[in-house]
């Protein structure tokens, strides 16, 4: 019999990726989804064979429903459960507070306790953020580092990431949370900053943009791409103990590096195109964020095989032919 997943936040970018994992190593895939959700044919256009098949199975509820949850992980009694679901963007957050709370702290927190009634011998993975960390103590950092988060997303992931930990220690969860820094990929949403400059590079490329605004570009993260962290939350459920792990690559980079390297992957210069607008600026930001993953080679044996120069290189070259296409298709 194959192994039995349910994954929340299937239609996201880490979602779509998780996905095509566990589909390769022959599991059951079942995913909540939301009725009002939109299926991408960027993220799950090559898995409508699969669902046709019947290896991805299609649930319409909601986090925020703890009975129907309950009553969900009951009938599929699932090995694996992948917690990704959330209100994902950190500006958006600022504006939609309440529902970001609810969403991705309170969603975490309902999938918690309904196994812990149902009793289900499953083994729980909650994504959690380097966004929790926010206004750092110490850098890099690690799984030991105290948070002090920066916007109500960070709060609220803090709030999952602590429930997830309690959970494991009152009740004997297998629950871990994989503390993932900024990932990133050809699948990634457009109103993510990386994805943003990106896009708007092989616009520009194509003739169709003239520019692009951006807010502050003085930021400091760690971005990797976004399938090998995918595996990486795998292997953590693969482990004889549950336990918390930074995913990171170590090494940093500006905003102002990931526009630059974008406009050089592209050929053109990026000082004839970016403008700064401060309607982009946060209220409160996160000013630096590096990993330490020694943690995570360690015991798990990952570590990240793309570096900073060939994630952007992927984005831009799949955005340039993108643009490409959409200039045909105008005609």
């Amino acid at each position: 019999m194959p192994k039995k997943s349910f994954i929340t936040g299937a239609t996201g970018q880490d979602g779509s990726y998780l996905v095509d994992l566990l589909l390769e190593k022959e599991y059951e895939v079942h995913c909540l989804i939301r009725q009002s959700t939109q299926f991408t044919h960027d993220r799950w256009g090559h898995l409508r064979k699969a669902m046709m098949s019947g290896k991805i199975e299609i649930h319409h509820g909601d986090l925020m429903d703890a009975s129907g949850m309950r009553a969900l992980l009951e009938a599929i009694e699932p090995d694996e459960v992948y917690n990704l679901a959330a209100q994902s963007h950190v500006g958006l957050s600022f504006d939609q507070p309440i529902n970001t709370s609810e969403v991705t702290a309170l969603g975490a927190l309902n999938i918690l306790d309904a196994i812990r009634r149902s009793r289900l011998k499953c083994k729980f993975y909650q994504a959690s953020s380097s966004e929790m960390f926010g206004k750092v103590r110490e850098s890099p950092q690690n799984e030991g580092t105290p948070f002090y988060p920066r916007s109500p997303y960070g709060c609220a992931k803090a709030y999952a990431h602590y429930i997830t930990q309690n959970y494991r220690e009152s009740y004997g969860i297998y629950a871990c949370s994989g503390i993932l820094f900024n990932h990133e990929s050809e699948r990634r949403g457009e109103n993510f900053v990386t994805r943003k400059i990106t896009r708007a590079v092989g616009r520009i490329k194509a003739g169709i943009q003239d520019s692009l605004e951006l807010g502050n570009t003085d930021a400091l993260r760690d971005w990797g791409y976004a399938p090998e962290y995918v595996e990486a939350m795998w292997i953590m459920l693969q482990q004889e103990s549950p336990d918390d792990y930074v995913i990171g690559t170590g090494v940093q980079h500006s905003v102002k590096d990931f526009v630059e390297e974008s406009f050089t992957a592209a050929g053109l210069d990026h000082k004839n195109y970016v403008k700064t607008n401060t309607k982009f600026t946060r209220p409160s930001e996160v000013d630096t964020l590096r990993a330490d993953i020694s943690k995570a080679e360690k015991i798990l044996g990952w570590s990240p095989k793309t570096d900073f120069r060939g994630l952007v290189s992927k984005m831009v070259n799949h955005d340039i032919e993108l643009a490409e296409k959409e200039l045909k298709s105008q005609g």
